[in-house]
């Protein structure tokens, strides 16, 4: 299929996981894509698509990615904001340098981003921004309260672009996933005293018998990127299997 041809896409985050199978499926369905992450060119990624190194969090870095993408298509359809971290602690046992880290990329990230292709994408008509949220800016995983917070905060500023930039033909939209089989849960699962029994426990949570991979959320991310989804805006797109839509008792007690 080629619902994306002709449009230019920027991923940040693309080296692994979900950013990678958003990347894969932009490029399978026809966009030119740039990825962008912190470290080299990652192996194995498709030849078509071009890398920059780049950290988010830091304002120049953004500037100069902003550079990179309008040297490489001279403008921007799709803005995928999906760069993050998580950290897996409680408030009172977090640092200043925690709250730098996890907030400067999972929220601070998506603004400077957002601020600074905004007016790129304006230029040409408009385009679609998909922010990569999660069930955790709704409901609180224990011991995580930065990543919580910080993805709240996407969630709201996502619903701000999308009123404010509507006129300049900007939708914006957020993507909430739920477990899905990276390595940021597989992290999670370690924590737990029993990592097999723990996911063990958090598949019987889900209607769809399973948890999540990469490429379900990047089927949402073409949905999301293409014109089919021309009237949908300001919406939190929760991903997860029918994780939160079950009440709390456990399944398996009946």
């Amino acid at each position: 299929m080629t619902r994306l041809a002709g449009k230019s896409a920027l991923v940040t985050g693309g080296r692994r996981g979900i950013g990678r199978a958003i990347v894969e499926s932009f490029l399978a369905e026809g966009a030119a894509v740039m990825a962008c992450g912190r470290g080299d060119r990652p192996d194995g990624l498709d030849p078509a698509v071009r890398w920059a190194t780049a950290d988010i969090s830091n304002g120049a870095a953004v500037d100069a990615l902003h550079r990179s993408v309008a040297d490489a298509f001279g403008s921007l359809d799709i803005l995928v904001n999906n760069a993050g971290v998580q950290l897996e602690k409680t408030v009172v046992d977090s640092t200043d340098a925690d709250w730098e880290s996890v907030m400067g990329t999972n929220a601070r990230g998506v603004f400077l981003t957002c601020r600074r292709f905004i007016p790129l994408m304006a230029e040409s008509g408009g385009g679609s921004i998909i922010n990569i949220g999660s069930i955790s800016g709704f409901h609180a995983d224990p011991s995580m309260a930065l990543y919580n917070a910080s993805k709240g905060l996407v969630h709201a500023l996502t619903r701000s672009i999308a009123v404010d930039h509507g006129r300049d033909g900007i939708r914006c939209n957020a993507i909430c996933p739920g477990w899905i089989m990276t390595d940021m849960a597989a992290q999670a699962f370690a924590q737990a005293a029993d990592p097999t029994a723990a996911e063990a426990d958090a598949v019987a949570r889900h209607a769809a018998g399973r948890l999540g991979r990469p490429r379900d959320v990047a089927a949402v991310a073409v949905w999301l990127a293409s014109d089919e989804a021309a009237f949908v805006t300001g919406q939190t797109h929760i991903v997860d299997g029918g994780l939160v839509a079950a009440s709390p008792i456990d399944p398996r007690l009946f």
